[in-house]
C-alpha cells in the first residue's frame, strides 16, 4: 500500500449540495481536506480510527462519484466527498478499505478493555509534535509518560490535561506573524550554462513559482488558462524560461519577432495588462481633492543619468518595441508591492495547480471584498489589529512567582528538635494525668512524700542502666549535632547530596511519580461519574505497589545512609497513607449510605 494518496475532489455536508472545491489528502493513519478557499472553515484533519465504515455511488454516465466515510452516529454523521471522476473514487475508495482493514484488528482489541473510560481526543499534527517535542526536551516528562501512559494507568488526555501550561507556553512562542516572500527578486535569476552546448537552465522551486504567479497576474492567468488544456505544465515553464531569457538579452527586436510567431509566448513577452488594470484600479481610489500635476520634476526619462538598466548599459529603443522592454523600476516597484502584502495564501507548495487556484480563489475574494468601502475598511482594520502586537516586542505575561527561600536552615533543624520534644511531652502526659500548676505546699507534701516513700522502701536498681543510657544519649547528641550544625552551616549542603548518586535519582524519581499520581488521584474527587471512579481505582493499584519499592530501597541502602534515605521517604509514606486514608473512608460512606439514598450526583 502506498504511503499517501493525493486527489482534488469536493467536501459536501450533503449528497444534494454543491460543495467545497479542494484537495484530499490521504495517509494511512488520516485523511486532510484543504479548500482552495484560505478563508473557508471547512478544513478537515481527522484520523482513520474514527471511521467506522465507508460507502460508494454507483457508477452512472452523468452521476457524482460520491465517496461517504461513515462514522459513529454519536459523534456526528460521516464525510461525503466528490471526485471529478470515477477512477479517481476507486482509488481512495481502495486506500480506504486497507487502512480499515489495517485497523480493525486494534478496536477488536480495544473493545475488550474497560468500557468505562473518556473518547480519546482528535489531535492535529501541529498538536502531536508540540507533544513529541517536550517529550524529546524532558527526560523526566518522558518517564513518566512511558511508566503511566504506556501501562495503561493514564490515558493520553489525562497525562496532557494537567500539563496546558507546557502546551500553550509552546504554541506562545510560535510566531502568529504571517510569513513573507524572500527579498530576492525573482528576476535576479539567471540562467544555467554548461559551456559546451547552447542550452540553458533555469532552476524553478515550488517557492519561486508561487512568487512568479504573485508578481506577475498574466504568466498565472495564462496557467490557469493553458494548463492542462493546450499544454504540459512542463511545456509552459518551457515557454516562460525562453521569454525570460529573451528578456535577459534585451533584445527587444528579437522578442517582438517571436511574438508575433508565437501567441502563447507573447503573453509572457508583453507588458501585463493585468497589472495596469490594478494600477487604475488603485489610482481611482485616490483622494479625487489631491493635486497630482504633473511638473518638470516629474520628467525623468529625458534628465542625464536616468534610465539606466540593472547591468550599467542604456539602450534606446523604437517606440514600436516598447511593449517588449522591462526595466528595473517595473520589477523593483512590483517586487515591493508583492512582499508588503504578504503570502495570501497558505497551502501545500508541492501541487502547481492547487497553488494557481487558490491564489486565483483569493483574487477574486480580494476583488468582492473591495466594492464596498465598509470592507476595504473593516480589512484595514483588522490588519492593523493583528500587528499591533507583536509576540516578541511584550512583556512575559506569566504571573511573578516569590521564590521559597530558607535563609538559615539551623532554623529549620531548631523547629524539628522542638516539635519532637513537644511530641515527647504529649506522649508522657498521655500515659499519666500530670498537673502542671501546683502551689508551694502541694509541692512541698509531694517532695516529702517521695521521701518517705524512699525511707520505707529504700533505693532499688536502676529503670535504666547507665552504659546503655550514655550509649544512647551519645547516638542523640551526635546525631543532632550533625544535622543541625555540619548540615545547616552551608545552605547549599543537603541530605540528598550526601547520598549515592543512583539513590539520589531513585528517590526523585519515586517522588515524582507520587506527585503524579497523588495530583490526578485528588483532582478526581469528588466522584460524581462512573469514569471518575475507574480512574481513581486504576490511580489505587499504582500508588499501592509504590510502597513495596519504598521499603526495598530503604532495604538495599548501606547502612550510614539508611537513616538519612528514612528520613526522606517518610513524607512520601504519609502523603501516600492521607490519600488511602481518604479513599477508605469515601469507599465506607457509600457502602453505608447503598442501602438508603445516595448524595445528588454521586454514582
Amino acid at each position: 500500500m502506498s504511503g499517501q494518496v493525493l486527489k482534488r475532489a469536493r467536501y459536501k455536508s450533503s449528497v444534494k449540495g454543491s460543495g467545497v472545491p479542494g484537495v484530499l489528502k490521504m495517509t494511512e493513519d488520516r485523511f486532510e481536506f484543504m479548500p482552495h478557499d484560505p478563508t473557508s472553515s471547512a478544513r478537515l484533519d481527522v484520523e482513520f480510527r474514527f471511521v467506522k465504515g465507508h460507502k460508494v455511488t454507483k457508477e452512472v454516465p452523468n452521476k457524482p462519484a460520491l465517496l461517504n466515510l461513515t462514522q459513529d452516529p454519536e459523534m456526528g454523521g460521516g464525510y461525503i466527498f466528490e471526485f471529478e471522476n470515477y477512477p479517481d473514487r476507486e482509488v481512495c475508495r481502495e486506500f480506504v478499505g486497507k487502512v480499515l482493514a489495517k485497523f480493525s484488528d486494534a478496536s477488536k482489541a480495544g473493545s475488550e478493555k474497560s468500557a468505562v473510560k473518556l473518547v480519546d481526543e482528535q489531535l492535529s499534527t501541529k498538536e502531536m509534535e508540540r507533544r513529541i517535542k517536550l517529550l524529546r526536551e524532558d527526560s523526566e516528562l518522558q518517564k513518566l509518560h512511558k511508566q503511566f501512559v504506556l501501562s495503561g494507568v493514564l490515558t493520553e488526555a489525562e497525562f496532557w490535561a494537567t500539563r496546558k501550561k507546557l502546551l500553550d507556553g509552546d504554541i506562545s512562542r510560535t510566531s502568529k506573524q504571517r510569513v513573507g516572500f524572500k527579498s530576492a527578486m525573482i528576476s535576479d535569476l539567471k540562467p544555467l550554462t554548461d559551456g559546451r552546448t547552447n542550452r540553458v537552465t533555469f532552476n524553478l522551486t515550488p517557492e519561486i513559482i508561487h512568487q512568479i504567479f504573485a508578481e506577475k497576474p498574466a504568466v498565472h492567468q495564462a496557467f490557469l488558462n493553458f494548463v492542462p488544456n493546450k499544454m504540459t505544465e512542463k511545456d509552459f515553464w518551457n515557454k516562460y524560461c525562453r521569454a525570460e531569457y529573451l528578456h535577459c538579452t534585451r533584445n527587444a527586436v528579437a522578442a517582438a519577432a517571436e511574438a508575433a510567431e508565437d501567441e502563447e509566448l507573447a503573453v509572457f513577452l508583453k507588458h501585463d495588462d493585468i497589472l495596469a488594470s490594478e494600477a487604475r484600479r488603485k489610482i481611482r481610489r485616490v483622494d479625487p481633492t489631491l493635486d497630482m500635476e504633473a511638473d518638470q520634476g516629474d520628467d525623468y526619462i529625458h534628465l542625464p543619468d536616468h534610465g539606466i538598466f540593472r547591468d550599467g548599459s542604456k539602450e534606446i529603443i523604437d517606440p514600436q518595441y516598447e511593449q517588449y522592454r522591462r526595466t528595473l523600476s517595473q520589477d523593483l516597484n512590483r517586487h515591493a508591492a508583492v512582499v508588503l502584502e504578504g503570502r495570501p495564501i497558505d497551502v501545500e507548495l508541492e501541487d502547481t495547480r492547487t497553488v494557481a487556484e487558490a491564489l486565483a480563489k483569493s483574487k477574486q475574494v480580494e476583488a468582492a471584498n473591495e466594492k464596498s468601502e465598509g470592507s476595504v475598511n473593516q480589512e484595514r482594520s483588522e490588519r492593523i489589529s493583528w500587528m499591533t502586537e507583536i509576540e516578541d516586542l511584550q512583556a512575559p505575561r506569566d504571573l511573578p512567582l516569590a521564590p521559597l527561600c530558607i535563609k538559615d536552615p539551623r532554623d529549620y533543624f531548631d523547629s524539628q528538635q522542638a516539635n519532637a520534644l513537644k511530641t515527647l511531652g504529649d506522649t508522657l502526659a498521655g500515659s499519666k494525668q500530670i498537673k502542671c500548676s501546683l502551689s508551694t505546699q502541694e509541692s512541698y507534701g509531694s517532695l516529702r512524700g517521695f521521701i518517705s516513700e524512699i525511707k520505707s522502701v529504700g533505693l532499688s536498681d536502676p529503670i535504666v542502666k547507665p552504659d546503655i543510657a550514655l550509649k544512647v544519649l551519645n547516638g542523640l547528641t551526635q546525631n543532632i549535632s550533625s544535622n543541625k550544625f555540619h548540615l545547616g552551616k552551608n545552605p547549599q549542603e543537603s541530605v540528598l547530596n550526601g547520598l549515592p548518586i543512583i539513590t539520589k535519582e531513585e528517590l526523585l524519581h519515586h517522588w515524582t511519580s507520587i506527585q503524579e499520581l497523588l495530583k490526578h488521584f485528588w483532582s478526581s474527587y469528588p466522584i460524581t461519574t462512573a469514569y471518575l471512579y475507574t480512574k481513581v481505582s486504576r490511580l489505587k493499584d499504582a500508588m499501592s505497589q509504590i510502597y513495596p519499592k519504598l521499603q526495598e530501597m530503604k532495604e538495599s541502602v548501606q547502612s550510614d545512609f539508611r537513616h538519612q534515605v528514612s528520613l526522606l521517604v517518610q513524607p512520601m509514606l504519609q502523603a501516600l497513607d492521607a490519600a488511602f486514608a481518604h479513599y477508605d473512608a469515601d469507599m465506607q460512606k457509600r457502602s453505608s449510605s447503598r442501602s438508603g439514598e445516595r448524595p445528588n450526583g454521586f454514582v
